[in-house]
């Protein structure tokens, strides 16, 4: 039996190798379809750290996927992110099906490129697989279109153009992967107005207890993993539904309960600051002025 640690894949040839595919066409980017690849047997890693971006367009029967803690069926349409680095493993057997389409790219494809920079702002290569993208049918089609292309492209003979092509590709996967997920938010409202209640109960909880002098202002990772969200996950969602980032919203929890206390108690400026769990008084009279365009102290005297 494998151990548990993951097996670390540091090239497309590597990962090729280990499921049984043909050597890649080219070094830094392959397209792969799933129904090509062997499945892994009980002596093998089930649990891999790849060095490079993977795109999974995929849909299994009868088999799992684990990222993380999070495990998660992939019996419908799903899209999911893997950044370099990242850890994730297959539970499957050998009535598992695999269908759809697998992107690889290694990050050296993307050197000295406008996409070496912009991939980062792309946030849900760092989601959970359980905050996968689910898409229809129609979207699968356009995804899997793009995904062909590229592999379409490196197959043809590779001249000057030939890098410029696949990367104006990628980003519009890129970018139609922004758009289905904006959908999934929208259109998955009772999921996602049970994060919003959850979120302002927890807010609501952490600011009306004395915890804060002790342990401070809740910070973003911290809501995210009591909401069994990533943090990406949790301010994208935030800001298609309401506007505003997680931090954004602890901000505003923060500004509601200083306005309470300074409007209803003696306390001074410092015993208020520290009572919401600020170290110095100063950073928290610079957050409150940023945000009412008032000292805590002209706010007091205009309410009075």
């Amino acid at each position: 039996m494998a151990g548990t640690q993951p097996l670390r894949i540091r090239t497309i040839s590597e990962y090729h190798q280990l499921r049984g595919l043909p050597k890649p066409e080219h070094p830094l980017i392959s397209v792969v379809n799933f129904e090509s690849m062997k499945f892994l047997g009980d002596d093998e890693p089930k649990s891999l750290m790849l060095d490079f971006y993977s795109i999974a367009l995929k849909r299994c029967v009868n088999a799992k996927m684990r990222y993380g803690q999070q495990e998660y069926d992939f019996d419908e349409g799903i899209l999911f992110f893997i950044a370099p680095g990242q850890i994730f493993s297959i539970a499957s057997n050998s009535e598992s099906r695999h269908e759809g389409w697998f992107l690889l790219i290694h990050p050296d494809f993307l050197w000295n490129t406008n996409m070496a920079k912009t991939i980062k702002k792309y946030e849900f290569f760092n989601y959970s697989v359980h905050e996968a993208l689910h898409v229809s049918e129609k979207e699968e089609t356009i995804l899997a279109g793009i995904m062909q292309n590229i592999q379409q492209e490196y197959r043809s003979n590779i001249d000057t153009f030939s890098q410029d092509v696949m990367l104006a590709q990628f980003e519009l996967l890129l970018t139609y992967a922004e758009r289905f997920y904006n959908r999934q938010f929208i259109t998955r409202k009772a999921a996602n107005h049970k994060i919003l209640t959850k979120l302002e109960n927890l807010l609501t909880e952490s600011f009306n207890s004395d915890a804060l002098a002790t342990n401070g202002l809740p910070t973003v990772h911290y809501i995210a993993e009591t909401l069994n969200t990533s943090p990406g996950y949790l301010s994208a969602l935030l800001k298609v539904l309401t506007g505003q980032s997680t931090q954004q919203h602890i901000h505003d929890k923060l500004i509601e309960k200083a306005k309470e206390k300074l409007s209803t108690t003696n306390l001074t400026v410092g015993e208020i600051a520290f009572e919401l769990g600020f170290e110095h008084s100063q950073s928290f009279s610079k957050l409150f002025k940023t945000k009412t365009s008032l000292s805590p102290l002209e706010f007091r005297q205009s309410f009075n």
